[in-house]
């Protein structure tokens, strides 16, 4: 049973989730690391996360159904009352937003709130079903997290924070993207209007493109206000160079399930080492 439960939280979502709140908080750290306030932020952001991903999975369920890759669900299958999933998501969101509003501000705590509010409200609840633009709006909820991490250590929410929210929502894009081209059937067959399903596959390559660039050029941002140095510099513009290059190649392509595929893989690379930077360059560059 434990398990079970264990699924609705989403765990993957979780942890992908929690190498952003590490390179958020290591990004508003200016001198000492502080290990205890960072293992509460990831505890008290990660509870709220899951109770959003439970209470999505409570509003996608019937959708689930429909695709491929979800149909085995716990709440498709009928393997947790619905009543429970509602109170396993109460406790969950209960329990985190304590966890930060005790150990580390009340603006860390708002912003994890509103992330929760967008991910189940403006995303899961509408825009996913009933707008293209559902990818845009979801990128909101996805860029909070890491813009928690960074006001849990500073207290404020400054250009810093701002640059973080803007980097992190550049890059879901592209990331969104690949999995739409990758899962198309999936989407198609639940009714979900991304890019790829709406207007082919060669728009959302043009989108895909001018998303890479943008966050391309948004990770200049953070060396030229001075929130890193040349150490983030020298590991991210090759990779971000290389997605540019995918990007660009994808016209010549004609399996573009093929290329989904690539470019989700190499958003993942690419967020994992942006928390490594983060991490290199905090103890190599001096403010």
């Amino acid at each position: 049973m434990f398990k079970i439960y264990y699924s609705l939280t989403k765990p993957g979502i979780i942890y992908g989730n929690l190498i952003t709140v590490a390179a958020g908080f290591i990004l508003g750290t200016k001198s000492h690391l502080d290990i205890p306030l960072l293992a509460e932020t990831l505890i008290g952001i990660s509870l709220v996360i899951a109770s959003g991903c439970v209470l999505n999975n409570i509003i996608d369920r019937d959708i689930d159904a429909l695709m491929e890759r979800t149909r085995g669900r716990a709440l498709v299958k009928g393997l947790v009352p619905v009543v429970h999933a509602y109170v396993f998501a109460l406790v969950l969101g209960s329990l985190g937003s304590w966890t930060l509003g005790y150990f580390t501000n009340a603006l860390a705590l708002s912003t994890a709130l509103f992330g929760l509010f967008a991910y189940v409200f403006i995303y899961s609840l509408w825009s996913k079903r009933n707008s293209v633009h559902g990818t845009l709006l979801g990128s909101i909820s996805g860029a909070i997290p890491p813009v928690v991490g960074y006001v849990a250590v500073t207290g404020n929410f400054d250009l810093g924070a701002a640059i973080l929210f803007l980097i992190l929502t550049l890059w879901q894009m592209p990331h969104s993207y690949g999995v739409a081209m990758y899962r198309l059937l999936d989407y198609a067959n639940a009714h979900i209007p991304v890019l790829p399903v709406k207007k082919g596959s060669q728009a959302t390559k043009r989108h895909i493109l001018v998303y890479v660039v943008l966050f391309t050029l948004s990770l200049f941002s953070l060396y030229f206000f001075n929130y890193a140095g040349r150490v983030f510099l020298s590991i991210m513009m090759p990779l971000a160079l290389w997605w540019l290059i995918l990007a660009l190649r994808s016209f010549s392509l004609k399996d573009d399930k093929r290329f989904g595929r690539i470019i989700f893989l190499h958003s993942i690379i690419i967020i994992v080492f942006f928390a490594v930077a983060l991490v290199l360059d905090h103890y190599f560059f001096i403010r």
